[in-house]
């Protein structure tokens, strides 16, 4: 298993960056927020895990190794690949995630586009006392941010765009969210974006 790679990044996309490693450009599916904390032209370290298919070998990266943990966790409930893991992180912080599989918040984890109220339920069936038994405190529900982001929300609709939604469903959600004052990082403007998509 490639557990880690350091280099420097050759692209960022909306969801994967490319990092040089050894001379040799190594594409690495990440959430979008980790791929906007990205630079091209900088070294980045990013926790990995690789996915073999028949089919493809895909290397899926992260900013922590806790993230990471947590996407390869979610991925033993059946039904859950790492398409819908990724989506998970992409939607909330792995903190976050962990507090709604612990306090069975359904609407959070119903928020993640890919997640119906049985899937959910599921997760939460599976998962809680495993994740209870780390120690993980329920969560009481998730606080919005807030602050200002209008120089960002350009690349948070083009985020959203790449997700699947369409480009009016991206420029509503992204102007709900600049209306009740949006944050000022790309990363949690987007998660507060993908947050009135899920209502």
């Amino acid at each position: 298993m490639i557990a880690s790679v350091r280099g420097t990044v050759l692209h960022v996309g909306l969801d994967h960056v490319v990092v040089e490693v050894g001379g040799v450009g190594l594409q690495v599916r990440t959430t979008p927020a980790t791929a906007a904390g990205c630079t091209t032209g900088r070294e980045v370290t990013l926790a990995t895990t690789l996915v073999v298919r028949e089919e493809s070998l895909t290397l899926y990266g992260f900013d922590s190794s806790e993230a990471r943990g947590l996407f390869e966790q979610v991925q033993t409930v059946s039904g859950v690949g790492p398409r819908l893991a990724m989506a998970m992180l992409s939607v909330h912080p792995p903190e976050q995630v962990r507090q709604a599989i612990a306090g069975g918040d359904l609407v959070a984890l119903t928020k993640v586009p890919g997640i119906g109220k049985k899937g959910a339920e599921r997760i939460v069936l599976e998962l809680k006392d495993k994740i209870l038994a780390m120690g993980v405190e329920p969560s009481l529900g998730a606080t919005p941010s807030s602050g200002a982001a209008d120089a960002t929300s350009n690349q948070v609709q083009a985020a959203l765009v790449g997700l699947g939604w369409s480009a009016k469903q991206a420029d509503d959600a992204v102007a709900r969210v600049a209306t009740s004052g949006a944050p000022t990082q790309v990363s949690e403007f987007l998660r507060a974006a993908l947050r009135e998509l899920g209502r």
